[in-house]
């Protein structure tokens, strides 16, 4: 039997709005908070919220978009999106103080927000449910490969040319999405599986419940990763390691790429458990060897397990929050898991950045590599265990 078409113009093109617009927010999030300290003199903790405001805004937008994406319409809320993404991608010119910066940066995450959960919720939907889990992998790449590309231009162009240029190539960047975006042909969802809505206030409004134990697998996670793209510039000026420390983002994507096609698939056949664990394992050995970077080679090996590491937790848990959840409820599950993702990446520098005066980053970095574990506990109770019941039923019935 043949398997289902994967790779179709809408999946294609629906991926390749979700780069250029992640390729912003990975692209600034390594200069802002350096740019506040030049610029504004603001403290550790404050260019920490530079950096995370623009997260809790994208969690602000994804906990709203998830409820109301199927009554707006799903191509209508990536526009809306798309277009307040670029306006306010537009306000970094009007450079008059920090506060002005804390609610652009506010306002910027918000549209990211979503219009990520649009481009998230319509590439579940296009994506064979038999394939699910290495699609989703691949969705996902187009946002690993702006990790990697958005941070080695980023800090290259701060080292060759001004924030005013670097602004530009952003709103660029914004422009090129808006366009892509009218390229997307999305057919109407299967007669039956509209949602239901109880009337009142109900929590399932706003978040997909069958979602949100895994989804507290990835907050812990992503809190440990964003250490990594908030302080790692820091980091390298301290040990002298600016010129490498460039290259870190590409060793970390290259590494995810290399492993996200295998590990979609090992999901997909023998179920998370397969991934999630050696993944967890990477993950905190990246992190305790990041913690002990006395040398550039051993700055970008840390990039690697990081990126075998977290990427790959990232993508597993996103495709296992779709899997666990009705058509009809995708866009809440969706917007659940970024909004744990985008909590953990969000608060996290401004709460480490308390921490940072006290640990340094060395020990800071080791602290977190100990924390993976605590991640790694967690999923074992809120679904390792059932995953593992799951994996061994289908096995027996193949």
């Amino acid at each position: 039997m043949s398997k289902a078409k994967l790779w179709t113009k809408d999946f294609l093109i629906v991926s390749t709005i979700n780069f250029f617009l992640t390729l912003v927010f990975y692209l600034l999030v390594v200069i802002i908070g350096m740019f506040a300290v030049e610029e504004f003199g603001a403290t550790p903790s404050q260019s920490g919220l530079v950096v995370g405001l623009f997260i809790v805004g994208a969690l602000i937008g994804r906990l709203f978009t998830g409820r109301s994406i199927d009554s707006i319409g799903r191509k209508r809320t990536l526009f809306i999106g798309v277009v307040a993404f670029i306006l306010a991608t537009s306000l970094y010119f009007l450079n008059i103080g920090l506060a002005f910066l804390y609610v652009n940066r506010l306002l910027h995450g918000l549209a990211y927000g979503v219009a990520s959960t649009a481009t998230g919720t319509i590439v579940a939907q296009v994506i064979p449910t038999s394939r699910k889990g290495e699609g989703i992998g691949y969705y996902s790449m187009s946002a690993t490969l702006a990790t990697a590309i958005g941070p080695f231009v980023g800090l290259y162009l701060s080292q060759h040319t001004g924030m005013n240029t670097i602004f530009t190539v952003c709103l660029a960047l914004g422009v090129l999405s808006l366009l892509t975006a009218f390229a997307v042909k999305l057919a109407p969802l299967p007669a039956g599986e509209e949602a239901i809505e109880k009337k009142g206030f109900h929590i399932s409004h706003f978040v997909e419940p069958r979602a949100i134990p895994i989804a507290i697998i990835t907050l812990v996670a992503a809190l440990c990763y964003s250490s990594v793209l908030s302080y790692i510039n820091f980091y390298a000026i301290e040990l002298n390691l600016v010129s490498v420390a460039s290259f870190f983002f590409l060793v970390y994507s290259v590494a995810v790429l290399v492993s996200r096609p295998f590990t979609g698939r090992l999901m997909d056949a023998r179920g998370a458990n397969y991934v999630m664990y050696p993944a967890f394992l990477l993950f905190m050995v990246g992190m305790l060897l990041l913690g002990a970077v006395q040398h550039g080679f051993v700055l970008l090996l840390a990039g690697v397990l990081i990126g075998l590491g977290f990427g790959n937790i990232q993508s597993c848990t996103q495709a296992i929050a779709v899997k666990l959840t009705p058509p009809h409820r995708m866009g809440l599950a969706t917007s659940t898991f970024f909004i744990f993702l985008d909590g953990g990446l969000g608060f996290g520098p401004y709460l480490l950045g308390l921490i940072v005066p006290i640990t340094g980053y060395s020990t800071l970095y080791t602290i977190l590599g100990l924390v993976v574990i605590v991640a790694a506990g967690l999923y074992f109770l809120l679904h390792g265990k059932k995953d593992k019941v799951a994996a061994e039923h289908h096995l027996v019935h193949e």
